[in-house]
């Protein structure tokens, strides 16, 4: 389903079960809302799910290209105004954690629980974001696909590439379909995004930290870090996974989610 959100169309997906507690996932850089697949099927019979495209990704509309992490956060706390959430568990991964991150310290009282997901509250020093600015000249010179082929390498593990099986190949068709506008876009969000760790140990709900044990873009550590400052916060690994831990491994990532989201409605 399509949304007018603050200007610009958003695809969405409302599914699950109607009257369970929502729970909205936020997919990560350059995907769309199909990342989540086998975790919205996992948590329908239950929970009212919603997954939505990103501005510039997905289904949703590319626009001008000039995106921020808070105009990411104004279209997450918009859409669950349009779709009457007043509070939800949200589950953000990567770029979705950091706009997680940057919701709970804007609007903690829209959420009840998070879950962060191979994603990472440090801000990007310098080489981080010279690093992003040329991934952003090099998409709009040679495409999404030569993209495609220089990111592919950095976000799967070892054992996943020498497979190269369908998740591989389904993170390959998601970012060649994207306009390298929104590529270029969502890189210059990234880089200009504000350090949330400060923030951390003033967050009063429960938190869950999943991360790949072989994750070199947000490694363990970063969730480590996360999990020491946030009071009461729960840290899984996912063994012999990269950064695609729901996708690598969605059986055991899915337990852990689920076993989570389990304990906070019931609590």
């Amino acid at each position: 389903m399509d949304a007018m959100i603050n200007g610009t169309t958003l695809y969405y997906e409302d599914c699950g079960c109607p009257a369970g507690t929502p729970v909205v996932f936020v997919h990560g850089f350059p995907f769309s809302s199909v990342m989540w697949t086998d975790q919205l099927k996992a948590a329908g019979d239950r929970y009212r799910t919603i997954a939505y495209d990103l501005r510039g990704l997905g289904r949703s509309e590319v626009g001008d290209g000039q995106y921020t992490l808070e105009g990411h956060v104004d279209d997450l706390l918009a859409l669950l105004d349009h779709l009457g959430v007043e509070q939800a568990i949200i589950v953000g991964f990567s770029m979705g954690g950091y706009i997680t991150l940057r919701a709970l310290e804007r609007n903690p009282e829209r959420f009840v629980a998070a879950a962060l997901c191979d994603t990472r509250c440090e801000a990007d020093d310098n080489g981080g974001k010279i690093k992003r600015a040329n991934a952003a000249a090099m998409v709009k010179k040679e495409g999404a696909g030569a993209f495609a082929d220089a990111f592919i390498p950095a976000v799967f593990s070892p054992a996943a590439l020498a497979e190269a099986g369908a998740a591989v190949d389904l993170v390959r068709e998601m970012i060649a379909a994207t306009d390298p506008v929104a590529i270029a876009g969502n890189l210059i969000a990234m880089a200009a995004r504000t350090d949330t760790c400060a923030s951390l140990a003033d967050i009063a709900m429960p938190i869950l930290l999943i991360v790949g044990e072989e994750d070199a873009i947000t490694p363990p550590q970063s969730a480590l870090l996360m999990c020491e400052r946030i009071k009461g916060s729960e840290l899984q690994c996912i063994p012999a996974a990269g950064h695609m831990s729901n996708l690598e491994n969605p059986q055991l990532f899915n337990r852990y989610l689920l076993s989570f989201l389990q304990r906070v409605t019931q609590g």
